[in-house]
This record gives C-alpha cells, structure tokens and sequence, in this order.
C-alpha cells in the first residue's frame, strides 16, 4: 500500500501531469477504454461529480471546475453527456443544492443530476407510512417529506415534549420540575440524515428512542433486542472545508452513536441500511437519474460505462469500485443465465458455475442497471493529499489506523485503489474524454 501511494503521488505531481497529458499514461488500473463516436456524438458513458474537494472547498470553487464544465456543455448551454453531482451532503433539499451548483458553475443544473447522502431513501417505500425520528441539521421535518415520509418527529419535537430527558449542558436544563408532555406518536423507526449541531442531545435522545422502543414514557429496557430499525445517510468520517484539514463528519457522529450504544447494552447497533457514498444504495441510485438523462435527451445508445470523479479514497473511490464489483457480478450472473438457456436448449451436460440471485430490496424499486462498469477518477484537490507522509509501519496497521471507512464496510485494498489519478477535475474531463474518444460538437 505504501509503494501505492508513493506511485499515485509521483503521477500527481505537477512536474508528471504534462508529461501525463502526452504521452496518455494516467495510471490505470484496468486499461478504460473508449468507443468511437459518429458524426453527431452519441456519449456511452456518465459522470458521476463528488462535489466538496473536487468542484468547491467550502462555498469557494476550485479553479479548474468551471474549465471543466465549459467542455461539458455546448453553445445553448445543454450537457454533452449525462451528468449526476452525488454528494454525501444531507443538509438541505436537493432544488437547493441545485441551485448552488448552477451559481457556482455558471450552467443550468437541475434537482434530477443531483444525489445527495439521503436520496436513496425514496426506495425505503415501507417506512414510508411510518413515524420516524429524524436527526440531522437544516430543514430535516421537510427534507424527511420531500423523500416520501408522512409522519415525522425530530429531535428537537422530542426533547420540547421530554425536557427532563436532555440533561448534559446544565444551562438547558429545566429550571423547575416539569412532567413529560408526552404528546408525541410512538417512534417506530429511526432516520439519521447527518452531524447533527449538538451532538450530546441527539446522541441522548436516540439512545433513549432505541433502549424504549420508541416511547419516551417508557424506562430503558436495553436487553431487548431487536431495536427499533435504523436507517443512516452520509458515513463520511471527515470532509474537506475551507481549513486546510479535514473536519468531522457524520461518520463520527455515527462511531459515537455505535459505541455508546454498545458500552451500554453489550450488543452491535445495527443498520436497516446504510446510504451515501460508498454504499451501492447511491450509486444504484445516481445510475437511475444517468439513465433517465439520456432517455430525455434522445440518446439512443445505452449507458454502458461511468466515471466517479472524487477526492476521498474511502468514500469515492471506495464507492466507485464497489459499484463496479456488484456490475461485474450481475453480468457474470446474466453470463450464467444464458449459458445455462443454451445448456437446457442443447442438453449439453457441462457443469455451470452456481451463482445466486441478488436479493436487495433496493433493486427492486428501480430498473436494474444497463451500466456494465464504473471507474473510478481520483483528483488532488481535496481530502486526498499527494504529499502527506505514509507512517513507516502502514503496511502492517493499515486496517487499524488508516481506514476511515464505516464499521460495517471491511477494508479491501483493492477498493481504494483508483482507476485513474488526475490534478484536478479539468484534468479529469479532459483524459475521460480521451479515453472515450468522444468529441462534442
């Protein structure tokens, strides 16, 4: 791993990028390859944007984003090719995010390119009906409906009918007794849409929600298992802002909120479904909206091939090649099908590999991929750093001290190693155009 990176480092310095642009040698890891387009350019291939690091560093743009999408979109200012922003950003409605993008880049983008941690959970049609808690920050009660739930309570709904329940800052505290007002619906399933901005009260009261089955009234019972369903967006650990390093993300909030609930109860929380980058849930998700950009614009030609552009290992390139292991399984699986028609059609008897059907509830709810890989496009912008020092004995503790990945998600050194390794996002546009061998006219 450390010669891995020290390889990724030297393609990124600034004295290899021209060399790089050249000769056409960007460190691939699996030979991508392009198709020839026709006269009029017919694109067989997404891209799928990070946004923080790679297109903006906190509200300020990098540079080399709007180089990049002048030559993404043409004179009357429509996409070349499909185009999806997927962010683990939770915080807001996907219109504003929208509307964000389009000011900071100078192109019209639409709330259907973007992806952000908890749009998967449109897929999540049985809680749908359900009273869910919620905790996050922003406009989370309308977040929560704009994603199809009906009935919602928030954190702060919680702690105003329990105020005895909220008891870590003693200026917050009741100033005299006061009985629960209790007036709330019982919780039945728990949504976690990002770092919230006290995180003592929403780790309390989520506790709380989990050890009584969802009723505040009641006393902790934290033997009973199983707790209440939970459902987490955005596992980033840390993400790049202004600072010049790397700040908190929800992925902490989520390692405090697993280890409280373990040291308490002696068991692992569980998840009902994790969502946000590096989950398949989104990129499953942001496929969905490539494919529903190329049927609008009368792109004949399917989708076969994606491109994630990012700049965190463990979350976009981990993603990224994750996706791409479930496509590689569904063909092999499609393979397997069809050789076992023909073997049924000839009454050859040659043995077939026994492989299984996928059983995830969220393929279900959306047409199944026409994409057949995705790779993955690491710049040098944002979370990964080209020039940090790799502690000597990293080869031997890398699963203990440099994966920040979700506890759920075991490391895989071959997940987060990038397809491609660029300076920046123009510098990313620019070599998938290549390998495309597509010209937009």
């Amino acid at each position: 791993m450390r010669g891995l990176l020290s390889f990724y480092r030297g393609l990124c310095s600034p004295s290899n990028r021209q060399a790089r642009r050249k000769t056409g040698i960007v460190g691939s890891r699996c030979g991508l390859c392009g198709t020839q387009s026709n006269s009029k350019p017919q694109p067989r291939f997404g891209l799928l944007f990070d946004i923080d690091g790679v297109l903006v560093r906190g509200r300020m743009p990098i540079p080399a984003a709007k180089k990049a999408f002048e030559k993404l979109v043409d004179s009357q200012g429509k996409f070349v090719v499909p185009v999806v922003f997927v962010t683990n950003a939770g915080n807001c409605l996907r219109q504003t995010k929208a509307d964000q993008l389009s000011h900071i880049l100078g192109v019209a983008i639409t709330q259907d390119q973007v992806v952000v941690s908890h749009s998967p959970l449109r897929m999540f049609t049985k809680f749908h009906d359900k009273c869910v808690l919620v905790s996050g920050q922003g406009p989370v009660l309308e977040i929560a409906k704009n994603v199809g739930f009906n009935n919602v309570v928030s954190v702060d709904m919680l702690r105003e009918s329990f105020p005895l329940m909220d008891m870590v800052d003693h200026n917050r505290r009741p100033k005299l007794p006061s009985n629960p007002v209790g007036n709330l619906p019982m919780v039945e399933a728990v949504i976690l849409f990002g770092e919230p901005i006290r995180w003592e009260t929403h780790l309390q009261l989520i506790i709380d929600i989990l050890l009584t089955k969802g009723n505040l009234s009641n006393v902790h019972q934290s033997q009973q298992m199983p707790h209440l369903p939970l459902l987490a967006c955005n596992m980033d650990l840390m993400w790049m802002a202004e600072a010049h390093s790397p700040r908190f993300g929800h992925g902490t909030f989520l390692v405090c909120l697993e280890n409280i609930y373990k040291k308490i109860t002696g068991k692992d929380l569980k998840y009902e479904a994790l969502m946000g980058k590096p989950s398949e849930l989104t990129y499953h998700f942001a496929e969905y909206l490539i494919r529903n950009q190329a049927m609008e614009r009368q792109w004949k030609l399917p989708v076969t091939s994606l491109y994630a552009i990012g700049d965190n290992l463990m979350t976009d390139i981990y993603g990224a090649n994750l996706y791409n292991r479930y496509l590689d399984e569904r063909v092999a699986r499609k393979n397997a099908k069809a050789v076992a028609k023909m073997v049924s059609a000839t009454g050859s008897t040659t043995a077939l590999p026994q492989v299984e059907e996928s059983h995830n509830h969220w393929e279900s709810e959306l047409a199944l991929p026409s994409a057949t890989s995705c790779k993955s496009v690491l710049v040098c912008t944002g979370v990964y750093n080209p020039n940090e020092e790799v502690p000597p004995d990293a080869s031997h503790c890398i699963k203990e001290t440099v994966f920040h990945g979700h506890r759920d998600f075991r490391f895989d050194p071959a997940l987060v190693e990038p397809d491609c390794i660029v300076h920046d996002v123009a510098d990313a546009v620019e070599r998938i155009f290549d390998l495309e061998k597509f010209v937009p006219q």
